[in-house]
């Protein structure tokens, strides 16, 4: 696809003024595409004009659970992006809801305009899961497919980058508790990604240059397992506490408790993901879809992290640089 091509291309993203949202936003208007973001809060997206050119980048009000503002926000556009994912339920919002059936009402309409799909969801999406989170990007995967069968889904491990939720929740966490737990002892392992690694190879998908109607797994060049990340995450912010190690039924107890909370560090369905590793498939690491198999290097947790979770430390900046 040439730059003129580009220009004169329309996506519309979902999800665009989120944490991955912003990386995806960012690298599609280097390439120069026309943006429509679409967001159930559109006076909220203010700072996704900076990134792209005058009139490069719109946002138009969309709700997953509106099939009518969801078609009209796709509505001209040559390529839908879906990002919408949520992490916990509160009210409505729901995972079957947003992670199932608001990715078929996406899709359906992304169909209707013969316009390329492009879906993230996550690894460790997995029909037979105990965790709900997971079955719901499972069965959003198969409605996705089953609208649009040329979709490309991206599944990327754990996201890291400014503002991210997980580096930053336990670097906040380990300001004021003596310990960290670690559930199921610590044992699962991550692959952490950078966002901006995940909105390059949407961006290459966007261009083309990947194969329709495939599954890719994301993951950054390391894996770690939960206690090594909460190991590094205090030597980034330079404290001493406690790793505890926590089995899994009492974690469960405990989160059945801390899910009212209006920001829950911890839920059951989450203590349910913990129970398996989230890492690159040896299928997906085979068959090169990965990040490298798009020619994509990604960048290491500890190139980026120390360069946000400095503001932890005591000292904040001026504190010792990690090695």
């Amino acid at each position: 696809m040439n730059v003129q091509n580009q220009v004169d291309t329309l996506v519309t993203v979902f999800g665009g003024s989120g944490f991955l949202g912003r990386h995806v936003v960012r690298a599609l208007a280097k390439q120069y595409f026309r943006i429509r973001v679409a967001v159930r809060r559109p006076d909220l997206t203010g700072h996704l004009q900076p990134l792209g050119r005058v009139g490069q980048i719109h946002a138009v009000q969309a709700n997953l659970r509106d099939p009518a503002s969801v078609a009209a926000a796709v509505r001209g556009a040559s390529i839908v992006i879906n990002l919408v994912g949520i992490l916990f339920e509160r009210g409505r919002q729901r995972f079957e809801t947003v992670q199932a059936i608001g990715a078929e009402t996406v899709a359906t309409a992304a169909a209707s305009q013969g316009a390329q799909m492009i879906h993230v969801s996550a690894i460790g999406a997995d029909a037979h899961s105990p965790a709900h989170y997971a079955r719901s990007k499972a069965e959003g995967e198969r409605r996705v497919l089953a609208v649009t069968p040329t979709a490309t889904i991206f599944r990327p491990s754990i996201l890291f980058g400014p503002d991210d939720d997980f580096f930053n929740k336990f670097a906040s966490l380990a300001r004021f508790m003596p310990a960290l737990p670690l559930v199921g002892g610590g044992h699962t392992k991550f692959q952490p990604v950078f966002a901006g690694d995940v909105a390059a190879a949407i961006t290459k998908a966007a261009l083309g240059e990947t194969t329709p109607g495939t599954t890719y797994e994301l993951g950054g060049p390391e894996t770690f397992s939960f206690r090594e990340l909460m190991e590094y995450v205090l030597a980034a912010t330079e404290r001493r506490r406690l790793l505890v190690s926590l089995p899994f039924g009492l974690a469960r107890m405990q989160a059945s408790f801390l899910q009212f909370l209006p920001k829950p560090p911890l839920t059951p369905d989450q203590v349910d993901l913990l129970r398996t590793d989230n890492v690159v498939s040896e299928a997906a690491a085979r068959e090169g879809r990965t990040l490298e198999g798009l020619g994509i290097h990604p960048e290491a947790v500890q190139v980026i992290v120390p360069t946000y979770l400095w503001r932890f430390r005591k000292t904040g900046q001026f504190g010792a640089r990690m090695a």
